[in-house]
């Protein structure tokens, strides 16, 4: 399943570069009310530190140092925009992350009071896909060289975390889908020569738990910032090359965590992004 997504989004980057594309908007230059634009990523995800603890009496498990997710993990993302000017956007973004490793084990690791002893073997899958909906408002509507850009955006986690043995016979699995309520900004500068620059941000942080999206009163937190840099082509597509930096995570016991274990969790993490990107002005969507 992993390798099917990143082949479709590597097809739609590649659609993306040879997609015949003409400007709608004739000599004057004006544009239309109303304006689409698509993005895709393809390129490699870095996990920079990651621990992740289940059950209050569990181990601290370090992905990095011990479960083998100290390589490199492929990665894409897609993005689709609608622009209702002046200056309203409102962006749909879905991220795959889904990193599978196969580990020895240096030390006894209890998960969900699960005991994987020291010298077997250890099966890993870190799945948390994610959904995102947002709006944001440019301060600067009718100067195209400048974007500031402020708004908020739900995002809809699809987790799914395995613990298994080699042999199969030891197994822990947690899994969730929730809303997490996001603040949003972008900022975009653009050169007469074709040149631009651009950041874009969304995060929180709640130790509450209707504001992060938990069902306990779970401190949680999470960022998504990325700065690029593009040039456009074409005036209605541009190639990019992105860095981003993905981090955050939860901590604390929910009530309703079903047996094994307490229902305690501490899961942070701190990924780096590194892709190549395209985008597609799409004119006169309607």
């Amino acid at each position: 399943m992993n390798k099917l997504r990143l082949l479709l989004l590597g097809g739609t980057l590649i659609w993306l570069a040879t997609a015949p594309v003409a400007r709608a908007d004739g000599e004057s230059g004006d544009l239309p009310f109303v304006q689409g634009r698509a993005l895709a990523e393809l390129g490699t995800l870095i996990p920079l530190q990651h621990t992740i603890q289940f059950g209050s009496n569990g181990s601290t498990f370090d992905y990095v140092e011990e479960g083998g997710q100290d390589v490199w993990f492929p990665t894409g993302r897609l993005q689709a925009e609608i622009e209702f000017g002046p200056g309203h956007t409102v962006t749909f973004l879905y991220q795959p992350i889904d990193i599978r490793t196969s580990v020895y084990l240096r030390r006894d690791i209890v998960v969900d009071e699960a005991t994987f002893p020291q010298g077997s073997g250890l099966d890993t899958r870190y799945g948390f896909d994610y959904y995102r909906i947002g709006y944001h408002y440019d301060f600067f509507p009718d100067d195209p060289q400048y974007e500031v850009s402020i708004g908020a955006a739900l995002q809809i986690r699809d987790a799914v975390i395995d613990f298994t043995s080699s042999d199969g016979a030891i197994r822990r699995t947690n899994s969730d889908v929730g809303p997490v309520p996001l603040l949003r900004f972008r900022g975009e500068y653009g050169f007469d020569f074709g040149m631009w620059l651009a950041l874009e941000a969304d995060g929180f942080y709640a130790p509450i738990k209707y504001l992060n999206g938990g069902k306990s009163d779970v401190e949680g937190a999470i960022l998504d910032l990325s700065a690029r840099i593009g040039y456009a082509i074409h005036p209605a597509f541009d190639l990019f090359l992105n860095l981003r930096y993905v981090g955050g995570g939860a901590e604390g016991t929910s009530q309703n965590d079903p047996p094994p274990g307490d229902g305690f969790t501490a899961n942070w993490l701190h990924l780096l992004g590194l892709t190549l990107g395209a985008r597609l002005h799409i004119h006169n969507l309607l």
